[in-house]
């Protein structure tokens, strides 16, 4: 098993961003305070700690050709994961930055992605690999 990760991000605001986790992308939600959420993003540990007065500053990189906000964070899924999670955002309406699409196609690494904000303006990306083993870190 791999090891799941722990990742504390700030929120601009804990009710929107229970929501946006728990309804939008079916994240389960764990121990709880007025001020944070703890939150199962497919096996790891995302904890959204309240800050009102947050400033978000996306910077962008230009990856396979097109412009990606860093810094940005997310799970690679399976392919099969990822396509049913490109249909729930899709169908919640998710705004996305970059387009679920494949990248680097007949390259190393090939891989399904898409990029979207959260509520607070955190950027997200979720990928999807033919065969994680392999390619995850192709060179």
């Amino acid at each position: 098993m791999t090891q799941p990760f722990h990742l504390a991000i700030q929120v601009k605001n804990l009710s929107e961003s229970r929501h946006f986790y728990g309804d939008v992308l079916g994240c389960d939600e764990g121990r709880s305070s007025e001020h944070w959420v703890d939150l199962n993003l497919y096996g790891h540990q995302l904890v959204c700690h309240e800050n009102k007065d947050m400033e978000v500053v996306n910077h962008h990189g230009d990856v396979d050709g097109k412009s990606v906000p860093t810094p940005h964070f997310g799970v690679v899924l399976e392919m099969n994961d990822w396509q049913i999670l490109a249909e729930r955002l899709q169908a919640k309406g998710v705004a996305f930055i970059v387009e679920p699409h494949i990248r680097f196609k007949g390259e190393p690494g090939e891989q399904a992605t898409l990029f979207f904000l959260d509520p607070s303006g955190n950027a997200l990306e979720f990928k999807a690999f033919a065969d994680i083993e392999s390619q995850l870190f192709a060179k």
